[in-house]
């Protein structure tokens, strides 16, 4: 029997797990050799071992059907099932029992976005964008998500509409300014009015250049810990706190700057950046709607109120481990959605379980917009 048996479950957040030459066999000549390497910091210190045993347990059929019987419990990482085989993704959902699921890059995007050179940077996400696709073709239930940064727009423009015919449904945005613009500059417009016609929503994650905690809050006199994890994504207690001040940055910046104004249909997720913080955030951005309005024009030529935008257009995750039930309660019903995290480990051996713990004497209704229609309205612009 599936894991999600029993209701229709959409997952916002699932990962693949690159191999050291992914990126790079997707890549234009002219870009190819000039990619960096990937950086596997945040993967632990046998990162790289990792990868290849992995690459040759897929080659070995007993090892592979050991871990393929109960996959949302075993191995994560590289080591899970469905991490670098396409093939054996499509295998892990039917085990899953998933309807639809969005696949994010985990570790390749470190190759490109901090490039300065423009053709690399943007080179590097066509070759993405292309591996993604790639890797979801052939199972309607898997939504490859792309990666495009903003800093150039007529680059952005032309890596996301060929990021669209690729294949890809959703792309992933830096939750950062783009470039020396802000997200909602008059110059991205032809890059919002793309995604919403196409019917494609933006999507913030963790990792992929957001604004971080200053490195030297960590300096404490002290020896530097390890992440939760012991490797991971390099989070740690005081990370935590910064987590949603990215997304924040970014979501006030459209929201005020009047792109969902601008653009009705257009849709956006925020991934694996937490949820408890989402209701302070709305009211605080209708605060400052109310405090700017009569000495901002563009503040003031809003028609509604800007948390009136987020909550038609933005969905956000909450981890497993937080209190959803309650951020639910005080946020709002149409706001959140479920997300595994597979096959990362921070999405936890039985995430449906940790969700249901905090919903006792919510209403079916809203489980199944957890569940399943909040992940349907953000494809529904």
């Amino acid at each position: 029997m599936p894991y999600a048996a029993g209701r229709v479950i959409n997952d916002a957040d699932s990962h693949i797990m690159e191999s050291l030459d992914w990126l790079s066999s997707y890549a234009d000549p002219a870009v190819k050799d000039r990619l960096g390497s990937m950086r596997l910091e945040a993967g632990g210190s046998g990162a790289a071992k990792a990868i290849a045993r992995a690459v040759e347990r897929i080659k070995d059929p007993a090892a592979t059907a050991e871990i393929a019987s109960n996959v949302v419990a075993g191995p994560k990482g590289w080591a899970a099932f469905g991490a670098i085989d396409p093939d054996e993704r499509r295998k892990a959902l039917d085990d899953l029992g998933f309807a639809r699921q969005l696949v994010f890059t985990t570790f390749a995007g470190s190759q490109f976005l901090p490039a300065k050179d423009p053709e690399v940077k943007y080179g590097g996400a066509r070759a993405l964008n292309r591996a993604m696709a790639d890797f979801c073709k052939g199972d309607p239930r898997l939504i490859g998500v792309g990666v495009v940064p903003l800093d150039e727009p007529a680059l952005a423009l032309a890596e996301i509409d060929a990021a669209i015919r690729a294949g890809c449904g959703a792309i992933w945005l830096p939750a950062a300014p783009a470039g020396e613009r802000s997200p909602g500059h008059p110059d991205l417009d032809p890059v919002w009015r793309r995604m919403s016609e196409a019917g494609v929503p933006f999507m913030l994650h963790v990792g992929a250049l957001s604004p971080t905690l200053p490195s030297a809050y960590h300096n404490n006199g002290h020896p530097r810990p390890k992440d939760w994890l012991g490797g991971g994504e390099n989070l740690r207690a005081k990370d935590f706190f910064s987590l949603s001040f990215a997304p924040q940055n970014f979501l006030a910046a459209m929201a005020l700057d009047g792109v969902f104004e601008r653009f009705p249909k257009l849709r956006g997720g925020v991934i694996e950046l937490g949820a408890g913080w989402v209701p302070d955030f709305l009211r605080r951005l209708d605060q400052a709607w109310k405090g700017w309005r009569k000495t901002d024009p563009v503040v003031g030529s809003l028609t509604v109120p800007p948390s009136e935008y987020i909550r038609r257009a933005v969905r956000f995750t909450p981890f497993a481990t937080e209190d959803a039930g309650l951020i639910i309660r005080e946020g709002g019903e149409e706001l959140f959605l479920f997300s595994s995290d597979y096959p990362h480990p921070e999405g936890t051996k039985n995430p449906i379980e940790r969700f249901e713990a905090s919903f006792e004497g919510l209403s079916e209704e809203a489980k199944d917009r957890f569940y399943r229609r909040n992940f349907e309205d953000m494809f529904a612009g």
